[in-house]
C-alpha cells in the first residue's frame, strides 16, 4: 500500500469544489465530524485547506496539521481563518496533548499516513469518546481518480485498523470510488 504524499506542485488542482464535493460535500463532512464552536478540532492531512476551511466554521479551535510546508504556505496565500493553527507534522507524530481534541477527521488522505503508529497517534490526541471521520478514496475503485488503487484501502480494512486501536466504528458507507466511516476513540 501507498503511503504518498500528494505533489505539492500540483496544490492548486485541490481548489475545484465542483471535483471536492462530487465526493465529499461540505454537508456531509459536517455531519461526520459532528463539532461545535466549543471543540477542538484537528485535520488530518489538511493541505491547501479546502475542507478544513468548512469544519473551521463550526469548530472552536482547529489545528490544520500537513507534512509538507508547501501546502500550509499554500493556505497561507489562500487566507487560513482565525481559529486554525497550521502544525507541520506527520500525523504519527503530531505536537499535540494527549486528550486534547474533541474530533478528527481525515479527507482524503488515510492512504497517506495509515500506519499502526499514525492510528495509535490519532487515538492518543482524542480526548475519549472523541470522534473521527475518515472519507477516503476506496481500494475497490476504478482509479479514474485519485491514487492508484494498490495505494488505497478498503472499507473493511480501515474499519478493521480503528477497531484493533480503539476506536468503535459507529458509521460506514462503501461508494463506488470512496468510502466514509465514523468511530469513536474508547
Amino acid at each position: 500500500m501507498g503511503h504518498h504524499t500528494f505533489d505539492a506542485d500540483r496544490a492548486a488542482s485541490l481548489e475545484a469544489p465542483e471535483r471536492r464535493y462530487s465526493v465529499l460535500s461540505a454537508e456531509e463532512l459536517r455531519w461526520a465530524v459532528d463539532c461545535s464552536p466549543d471543540d477542538t478540532v484537528v485535520d488530518l492531512g489538511s493541505g491547501t485547506g479546502f475542507y478544513t476551511d468548512d469544519i473551521a466554521a463550526d469548530a472552536g479551535e482547529l489545528y490544520a496539521v500537513d507534512l509538507q510546508p508547501e501546502m500550509h504556505d499554500y493556505y497561507r496565500e489562500k487566507g487560513v481563518p482565525t481559529n486554525v493553527e497550521l502544525v507541520t507534522a506527520p500525523v504519527d507524530d503530531m505536537p499535540l496533548d494527549a486528550g486534547s481534541a474533541d474530533a478528527a477527521f481525515s479527507t482524503m488522505t488515510y492512504h497517506e499516513f495509515a500506519t499502526a503508529a499514525a492510528i495509535e497517534e490519532i487515538r492518543r490526541v482524542l480526548r475519549p469518546g472523541g470522534r473521527l471521520a475518515v472519507a477516503d478514496w476506496a481500494a475497490d475503485g476504478e482509479g479514474e481518480r485519485g491514487p492508484p488503487l494498490a495505494e488505497r484501502y478498503s472499507l473493511d480494512d480501515a474499519v478493521e485498523t480503528l477497531r484493533e486501536h480503539g476506536f468503535a466504528v459507529e458509521f460506514e458507507a462503501a461508494r463506488p470510488e470512496t468510502y466514509l466511516l465514523v468511530a469513536t476513540a474508547e
